[in-house]
Protein backbone atom coordinates (compact mmCIF):
# COMPACT_ATOMS: atom_id res chain seq x y z
CA UNK A 1 0.00 0.00 0.00
CA UNK A 2 2.42 2.88 0.96
CA UNK A 3 5.43 1.42 -1.69
CA UNK A 4 4.31 3.89 -4.65
CA UNK A 5 3.97 6.91 -2.18
CA UNK A 6 6.69 9.66 -1.52
CA UNK A 7 8.23 9.82 1.89
CA UNK A 8 6.57 11.92 4.49
CA UNK A 9 10.02 13.00 5.21
CA UNK A 10 10.25 14.09 1.35
CA UNK A 11 7.22 15.75 1.48
CA UNK A 12 7.59 18.02 4.55
CA UNK A 13 10.88 19.48 3.25
CA UNK A 14 8.25 21.02 0.55
CA UNK A 15 5.15 21.87 2.41
CA UNK A 16 3.22 21.66 6.08
CA UNK A 17 0.96 18.45 6.55
CA UNK A 18 -2.24 18.25 8.19
CA UNK A 19 -2.82 15.71 10.66
CA UNK A 20 -6.76 14.67 11.99
CA UNK A 21 -8.35 15.90 15.05
CA UNK A 22 -10.18 13.99 17.68
CA UNK A 23 -11.43 10.55 17.47
CA UNK A 24 -13.36 10.75 20.39
CA UNK A 25 -15.08 14.21 20.09
CA UNK A 26 -16.46 12.43 17.17
CA UNK A 27 -17.39 8.68 18.68
CA UNK A 28 -19.13 10.62 21.47
CA UNK A 29 -21.10 12.34 19.18
CA UNK A 30 -22.77 8.84 18.15
CA UNK A 31 -24.57 8.19 21.73
CA UNK A 32 -23.26 4.62 21.67
CA UNK A 33 -24.79 2.27 23.90
CA UNK A 34 -23.17 -0.47 26.11
CA UNK A 35 -24.44 -3.01 23.29
CA UNK A 36 -22.57 -1.02 20.60
CA UNK A 37 -19.15 -1.49 22.58
CA UNK A 38 -20.18 -5.12 23.10
CA UNK A 39 -21.07 -6.05 19.89
CA UNK A 40 -21.35 -9.83 19.52
CA UNK A 41 -17.31 -10.44 20.91
CA UNK A 42 -17.79 -9.13 24.87
CA UNK A 43 -21.11 -10.80 26.04
CA UNK A 44 -19.81 -12.11 28.88
CA UNK A 45 -17.31 -9.46 30.16
CA UNK A 46 -18.22 -8.77 33.80
CA UNK A 47 -17.22 -5.04 33.38
CA UNK A 48 -18.55 -2.24 31.51
CA UNK A 49 -17.44 -1.44 28.44
CA UNK A 50 -19.05 2.04 27.39
CA UNK A 51 -16.66 4.42 26.92
CA UNK A 52 -14.13 1.87 25.46
CA UNK A 53 -13.55 3.46 22.40
CA UNK A 54 -10.20 1.35 21.20
CA UNK A 55 -12.55 -1.88 21.08
CA UNK A 56 -14.56 -0.01 18.47
CA UNK A 57 -12.61 -0.50 15.87
CA UNK A 58 -13.28 -4.57 16.50
CA UNK A 59 -16.92 -3.90 17.12
CA UNK A 60 -17.84 -1.08 15.13
CA UNK A 61 -15.24 -0.59 12.46
CA UNK A 62 -17.64 1.25 10.29
CA UNK A 63 -18.31 3.95 12.72
CA UNK A 64 -14.25 3.95 12.40
CA UNK A 65 -13.59 4.29 9.13
CA UNK A 66 -16.55 7.04 8.34
CA UNK A 67 -14.73 9.49 10.85
CA UNK A 68 -11.25 8.49 9.03
CA UNK A 69 -13.11 9.69 5.84
CA UNK A 70 -14.70 13.03 7.61
CA UNK A 71 -11.55 14.06 8.66
CA UNK A 72 -9.69 13.02 4.87
CA UNK A 73 -12.62 14.89 3.11
CA UNK A 74 -11.34 17.91 5.65
CA UNK A 75 -7.91 17.92 4.08
CA UNK A 76 -6.03 15.87 6.78
CA UNK A 77 -2.81 14.63 5.33
CA UNK A 78 -2.26 12.28 7.77
CA UNK A 79 -5.02 10.12 9.83
CA UNK A 80 -4.36 8.56 13.18
CA UNK A 81 -5.37 4.62 13.91
CA UNK A 82 -8.02 4.16 16.80
CA UNK A 83 -5.80 2.91 19.08
CA UNK A 84 -4.50 5.76 22.15
CA UNK A 85 -5.48 3.44 24.65
CA UNK A 86 -5.36 0.13 22.72
CA UNK A 87 -2.42 -1.51 25.13
CA UNK A 88 -2.67 -4.25 27.59
CA UNK A 89 -1.77 -1.75 30.64
CA UNK A 90 -4.71 0.29 29.74
CA UNK A 91 -7.52 -2.85 28.25
CA UNK A 92 -6.65 -3.97 32.13
CA UNK A 93 -9.70 -2.09 33.37
CA UNK A 94 -12.22 -3.75 30.79
CA UNK A 95 -10.17 -7.59 30.84
CA UNK A 96 -9.71 -7.15 26.99
CA UNK A 97 -6.12 -7.66 27.15
CA UNK A 98 -6.20 -10.43 24.80
CA UNK A 99 -8.16 -8.69 22.58
CA UNK A 100 -5.01 -5.93 22.17
CA UNK A 101 -3.04 -6.76 18.98
CA UNK A 102 -6.51 -7.51 16.96
CA UNK A 103 -7.73 -3.81 17.69
CA UNK A 104 -4.24 -2.69 17.21
CA UNK A 105 -4.25 -4.74 13.59
CA UNK A 106 -8.11 -3.91 12.78
CA UNK A 107 -7.53 -0.39 13.44
CA UNK A 108 -4.60 0.10 11.35
CA UNK A 109 -6.50 -1.99 8.72
CA UNK A 110 -9.42 0.77 8.57
CA UNK A 111 -7.23 3.78 8.67
CA UNK A 112 -4.88 1.73 5.72
CA UNK A 113 -8.03 0.86 3.38
CA UNK A 114 -9.65 4.47 3.64
CA UNK A 115 -6.52 6.10 3.27
CA UNK A 116 -5.87 4.16 0.24
CA UNK A 117 -9.06 4.97 -0.93
CA UNK A 118 -8.30 8.84 -0.76
CA UNK A 119 -4.77 8.37 -2.51
CA UNK A 120 -5.89 6.56 -5.41
CA UNK A 121 -8.02 8.65 -6.31
CA UNK A 122 -5.50 11.48 -5.84
CA UNK A 123 -2.55 10.54 -6.18
CA UNK A 124 -1.15 13.65 -5.97
CA UNK A 125 -2.29 14.09 -2.65
CA UNK A 126 -1.21 10.94 -0.55
CA UNK A 127 -2.93 10.59 2.69
CA UNK A 128 -1.14 8.64 5.28
CA UNK A 129 -1.83 6.49 8.36
CA UNK A 130 0.21 7.28 12.00
CA UNK A 131 -0.65 4.35 14.55
CA UNK A 132 -1.35 6.07 17.89
CA UNK A 133 0.18 5.01 20.95
CA UNK A 134 -0.77 6.80 23.90
CA UNK A 135 0.95 6.89 27.15
CA UNK A 136 -1.32 4.23 28.60
CA UNK A 137 -2.66 5.07 32.53
CA UNK A 138 0.41 4.36 34.11
CA UNK A 139 3.60 6.17 34.66
CA UNK A 140 7.13 4.77 35.24
CA UNK A 141 8.69 8.15 36.86
CA UNK A 142 6.47 8.86 39.41
CA UNK A 143 4.66 6.39 42.04
CA UNK A 144 0.53 6.41 42.24
CA UNK A 145 1.22 6.15 46.05
CA UNK A 146 2.08 9.12 48.02
CA UNK A 147 2.97 7.36 51.52
CA UNK A 148 5.71 5.18 49.22
CA UNK A 149 7.31 7.43 46.90
CA UNK A 150 9.60 4.57 45.64
CA UNK A 151 6.89 2.51 44.39
CA UNK A 152 6.07 1.92 40.81
CA UNK A 153 2.89 0.56 39.69
CA UNK A 154 4.76 -1.19 36.86
CA UNK A 155 7.92 -1.78 35.55
CA UNK A 156 9.86 -0.59 31.99
CA UNK A 157 9.79 -4.44 31.21
CA UNK A 158 6.13 -4.81 31.34
CA UNK A 159 5.71 -1.32 29.53
CA UNK A 160 7.90 -2.29 27.26
CA UNK A 161 5.83 -5.45 26.44
CA UNK A 162 2.74 -3.78 26.58
CA UNK A 163 3.94 -1.29 23.79
CA UNK A 164 5.56 -3.76 21.53
CA UNK A 165 2.26 -5.53 21.29
CA UNK A 166 0.95 -2.71 19.99
CA UNK A 167 3.50 -1.84 17.94
CA UNK A 168 2.91 -5.77 16.34
CA UNK A 169 -0.52 -4.77 15.50
CA UNK A 170 -0.19 -2.04 14.09
CA UNK A 171 2.85 -2.27 11.82
CA UNK A 172 0.82 -5.66 10.70
CA UNK A 173 -1.94 -3.64 9.95
CA UNK A 174 -0.08 -1.27 7.19
CA UNK A 175 0.52 2.01 9.21
CA UNK A 176 2.88 4.33 7.30
CA UNK A 177 4.30 5.44 10.87
CA UNK A 178 4.28 5.29 14.96
CA UNK A 179 3.03 8.02 16.77
CA UNK A 180 3.91 8.32 20.16
CA UNK A 181 1.94 10.96 21.38
CA UNK A 182 0.56 12.88 24.75
CA UNK A 183 4.10 12.00 26.43
CA UNK A 184 3.36 13.07 30.29
CA UNK A 185 6.33 10.84 31.25
CA UNK A 186 9.37 10.34 29.25
CA UNK A 187 10.47 6.77 30.68
CA UNK A 188 7.39 5.47 29.23
CA UNK A 189 8.00 7.23 25.88
CA UNK A 190 11.48 5.49 25.84
CA UNK A 191 9.79 2.19 26.50
CA UNK A 192 7.68 2.54 23.45
CA UNK A 193 10.51 3.39 21.44
CA UNK A 194 12.64 0.46 22.37
CA UNK A 195 9.68 -1.57 21.68
CA UNK A 196 9.41 -0.08 18.16
CA UNK A 197 12.96 -0.71 17.06
CA UNK A 198 12.47 -4.38 18.45
CA UNK A 199 9.12 -5.08 16.20
CA UNK A 200 10.83 -2.57 13.18
CA UNK A 201 13.97 -4.64 13.24
CA UNK A 202 12.04 -7.80 13.71
CA UNK A 203 9.81 -7.52 10.63
CA UNK A 204 13.03 -5.92 8.97
CA UNK A 205 10.95 -2.83 8.42
CA UNK A 206 11.67 0.85 8.29
CA UNK A 207 8.80 3.25 9.01
CA UNK A 208 8.79 7.08 10.14
CA UNK A 209 8.39 7.36 14.26
CA UNK A 210 7.16 10.43 15.43
CA UNK A 211 6.87 11.31 19.05
CA UNK A 212 4.24 14.30 20.79
CA UNK A 213 5.22 15.23 24.54
CA UNK A 214 2.70 16.97 26.38
CA UNK A 215 3.55 19.78 28.54
CA UNK A 216 1.25 20.33 32.31
CA UNK A 217 1.59 23.87 32.84
CA UNK A 218 2.60 27.41 31.09
CA UNK A 219 6.03 26.71 31.88
CA UNK A 220 6.49 23.90 29.86
CA UNK A 221 7.23 21.36 31.65
CA UNK A 222 6.16 17.51 31.47
CA UNK A 223 3.92 16.17 33.71
CA UNK A 224 7.16 13.99 35.29
CA UNK A 225 9.21 17.53 35.59
CA UNK A 226 10.89 17.13 32.40
CA UNK A 227 12.13 20.72 30.52
CA UNK A 228 11.13 20.53 27.06
CA UNK A 229 15.26 20.17 25.80
CA UNK A 230 15.37 17.60 28.31
CA UNK A 231 12.67 15.96 27.08
CA UNK A 232 14.18 16.41 23.60
CA UNK A 233 17.25 14.80 24.48
CA UNK A 234 16.13 11.93 26.30
CA UNK A 235 14.33 10.32 23.24
CA UNK A 236 16.47 11.79 20.29
CA UNK A 237 18.87 8.71 20.82
CA UNK A 238 16.84 7.08 17.59
CA UNK A 239 16.43 8.93 14.31
CA UNK A 240 12.97 10.79 14.58
CA UNK A 241 10.46 12.15 11.44
CA UNK A 242 9.41 14.76 14.12
CA UNK A 243 9.52 15.57 17.70
CA UNK A 244 6.02 18.24 18.66
CA UNK A 245 3.30 18.85 21.37
CA UNK A 246 0.09 18.07 21.38
CA UNK A 247 -3.23 18.26 23.96
CA UNK A 248 -1.90 20.66 26.86
CA UNK A 249 -3.40 24.31 26.99
CA UNK A 250 -4.03 25.02 23.43
CA UNK A 251 -2.77 26.60 20.64
CA UNK A 252 -2.37 30.11 22.14
CA UNK A 253 -0.22 28.69 25.22
CA UNK A 254 1.82 26.25 23.23
CA UNK A 255 3.20 28.80 21.10
CA UNK A 256 6.47 29.70 22.87
CA UNK A 257 7.14 26.20 23.41
CA UNK A 258 7.14 24.67 20.09
CA UNK A 259 8.88 27.82 18.64
CA UNK A 260 11.52 26.07 21.56
CA UNK A 261 11.12 23.44 20.06
CA UNK A 262 11.89 23.94 16.60
CA UNK A 263 15.10 26.32 17.82
CA UNK A 264 16.53 23.46 19.97
CA UNK A 265 15.31 20.05 17.48
CA UNK A 266 17.25 18.38 14.70
CA UNK A 267 14.08 16.88 13.54
CA UNK A 268 10.76 18.23 11.88
CA UNK A 269 8.77 19.87 14.50
CA UNK A 270 4.95 18.74 15.11
CA UNK A 271 1.71 20.53 16.98
CA UNK A 272 -1.70 19.37 17.45
CA UNK A 273 -3.12 21.23 20.25
CA UNK A 274 -6.40 20.83 22.18
CA UNK A 275 -9.46 24.03 21.13
CA UNK A 276 -8.39 25.22 24.42
CA UNK A 277 -9.22 24.25 27.42
CA UNK A 278 -12.28 22.83 28.58
CA UNK A 279 -14.91 24.78 30.05
CA UNK A 280 -16.58 23.75 33.53
CA UNK A 281 -18.79 21.45 31.78
CA UNK A 282 -15.93 19.38 29.79
CA UNK A 283 -16.66 21.32 26.59
CA UNK A 284 -14.21 23.14 24.16
CA UNK A 285 -15.40 27.10 24.32
CA UNK A 286 -12.38 27.93 21.09
CA UNK A 287 -14.26 27.94 17.34
CA UNK A 288 -11.93 26.72 14.29
CA UNK A 289 -11.59 30.01 13.09
CA UNK A 290 -9.92 31.12 16.43
CA UNK A 291 -7.73 27.64 16.94
CA UNK A 292 -6.87 28.29 13.04
CA UNK A 293 -5.40 31.93 13.98
CA UNK A 294 -3.40 31.12 16.55
CA UNK A 295 -2.05 27.81 14.53
CA UNK A 296 -1.37 30.83 11.35
CA UNK A 297 1.10 32.56 14.00
CA UNK A 298 2.97 28.86 13.83
CA UNK A 299 2.97 28.77 10.38
CA UNK A 300 4.39 32.45 9.46
CA UNK A 301 7.14 31.56 12.00
CA UNK A 302 7.89 28.53 9.94
CA UNK A 303 8.40 26.56 13.16
CA UNK A 304 5.62 23.63 12.66
CA UNK A 305 6.18 20.99 9.72
CA UNK A 306 3.25 18.97 10.91
CA UNK A 307 -0.46 20.67 12.61
CA UNK A 308 -3.42 18.96 13.21
CA UNK A 309 -5.79 19.00 16.77
CA UNK A 310 -6.32 16.97 19.64
CA UNK A 311 -9.30 16.69 22.32
CA UNK A 312 -12.21 18.86 21.02
CA UNK A 313 -11.42 19.40 17.89
CA UNK A 314 -13.50 17.60 14.65
CA UNK A 315 -12.93 17.57 11.09
CA UNK A 316 -14.37 21.82 11.07
CA UNK A 317 -10.86 22.54 12.62
CA UNK A 318 -9.20 20.55 10.65
CA UNK A 319 -10.95 22.32 7.36
CA UNK A 320 -9.39 25.39 8.82
CA UNK A 321 -5.90 24.64 9.75
CA UNK A 322 -5.85 23.36 6.03
CA UNK A 323 -7.25 26.52 5.31
CA UNK A 324 -4.69 28.54 6.76
CA UNK A 325 -1.99 26.11 5.46
CA UNK A 326 -3.48 26.36 2.27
Amino acid sequence: MTDEKPKTGDILKRRVLVLDGAMGSLLQAYKLKESDFRGDLFPNIPVGMKGNYDILSLTQPNIIAEIHRQYLEAGADIISTNTFNATRISQADYHAEDKVYDMNKAAAQIAARVAAEYTNANPCKPRYVAGSMGPTNKTLSLSPDVNNPGFRAVTFDEMKSAYREQAEGLVDGGVDILLVETVFDTLNAKAALFAIEEVLADRGRRLSVMVSGTVADVGGRLLSGQTLEAFLRSVSHIELLSIGLNCSMGASALEPHIKELAAKSPFFVSAHPNAGLPNPFGEYDESPEIMAQHIKIYLDSRCVNIIGGCCGTTPDYIRALNGKHG
